[in-house]
């Protein structure tokens, strides 16, 4: 999502600093925070055509140190001015000078917003949680859920045979958890939090959006017969994925509606056929607002071309050890952390299907359905 123009392609990168052979090729995909699912969805059709048996879906990002570019005329001028090779030339470079103005010495740092309306994440989701309907107080309850979910799932250390344990300088001290979920969130708390986007009417605050962190993840893919060859258990298979888009204003974040009953159509499954249900948290109103859409029959019939709604998802099976509003959102990582928590729940829970789903910029969405092997 942030990109480095030092790094382009991150995925190469990788390959090289984690010691694979360097005739390994390796790409990079940017579909915002659904990225690494879209990682994932290639190599499982690149597996399915046979072009590679093997492959690793990963992401990265790294928010606390986004690359800051100066203002567009200041990075228009150094380019003039390193192309001056005689004293003539840097006259009429001088005189350029008088043009400029304060602001174009101001850093310009990267935000999350639309390109094609100006729009950030949280001004969309306001624009999403007026049009379907979603109160403050349903968005608080949401958010203080999440926290609550994931500090259970870090008490009943389910998250720790997936993180790897890091040290970071200056005092190099071992980070072996995400620090994002709080356990004295309650909805009291965070009703008394001001809005941060719409400061009259809006119902995102800094306590129920999910927050921006460092963050990277990877997945081992490969087909069923390499598995046996190699000696692995397979833990999932990726059945189907769909992807769509939405308005880009008015649906900016509406990415599970419109893929999810799509999904389960093409394969002929229910709401009752999921057992695990995994979905990214950008904020607790989108959340709140694609679970109404889901459900709302009208939706499915002038936007998906449906005739009947997919129904509601029950929350017992949906993201049970919290997500991107208490762990944390680092946009590149969060999706094949989404898969893993959702592999992972379907081997203890013995679910046979999971849905991972999730919004992205550019009205975008995704949702994946897997399987599991020990139950089919």
């Amino acid at each position: 999502m942030l990109h480095d123009p030092h790094t382009p392609n991150i995925a190469r990168e990788s390959v090289l600093a984690a010691g694979l052979s360097a005739r390994v090729p390796a790409h990079t995909v940017s579909l915002a925070c659904i990225s690494s699912n879209m990682a994932a969805t290639q190599i499982a059709d690149m597996i399915r055509l046979q072009r590679i048996s093997i492959g690793i879906a990963g992401g990265v990002d790294t928010c606390s140190d986004p690359p800051i570019r100066l203002s567009p005329n200041f990075r228009r001028a150094l380019v003039r001015w390193q192309k001056i090779r005689k004293p003539a030339q840097m006259l009429p470079e001088l005189r350029r000078l008088k043009n400029f103005e304060f602001a174009d010495l101001a850093l310009d740092a990267p935000s999350v917003a639309e390109f094609s309306n100006g729009k950030t994440m949280g001004e969309g989701c306001e624009i999403l949680a007026q049009r379907v309907g979603v109160s403050r107080a349903e968005a608080d309850h949401y958010a203080a859920r999440s926290h609550a979910l994931a500090i259970k799932g870090q008490q009943e250390k389910f998250f720790t045979d997936n993180i790897i344990p890091v040290q970071l300088p200056p005092a190099f001290g071992t980070i072996e958890q995400d620090d994002g979920p709080r356990a004295d969130t309650t909805e009291e708390k965070l009703a008394k939090l001001s809005p941060a986007f719409d400061r009259t009417f809006g119902v995102n605050t800094a306590g129920n959006s999910s927050f921006l962190t460092d963050g990277a993840s990877a997945m081992l893919m490969m087909s069923l017969q390499k598995a046996k060859d190699l000696g692995y258990r397979a833990r999932a298979i990726l059945v189907d994925h769909v992807y769509a888009a939405g308005d880009v204003l008015s649906e900016m974040l509406s990415g599970p509606a419109f893929t999810i009953p799509l999904l389960l159509k093409r394969n002929k499954l229910k709401i009752s056929d999921i057992g695990v249900w995994e979905i990214h948290e950008a904020f607790a109103s989108q959340m709140v607002a694609n679970l109404k859409l889901i459900a709302c029959k009208s939706f499915a019939q002038e936007r998906l071309g449906l005739s009947e709604a997919a129904g509601e998802i029950p929350l017992d099976k949906l993201n049970v050890y919290g997500g991107s509003l208490s762990i944390g959102h680092p946009f590149g990582a969060t999706g094949v952390r989404l898969l893993f928590t959702a592999t992972k729940r379907m081997e203890q829970e013995g679910a046979r299907y999971a849905v991972v789903s999730g919004c992205a910029a550019g009205g975008h969405g995704s949702a994946i359905l897997l399987a599991n092997p020990q139950v089919l």
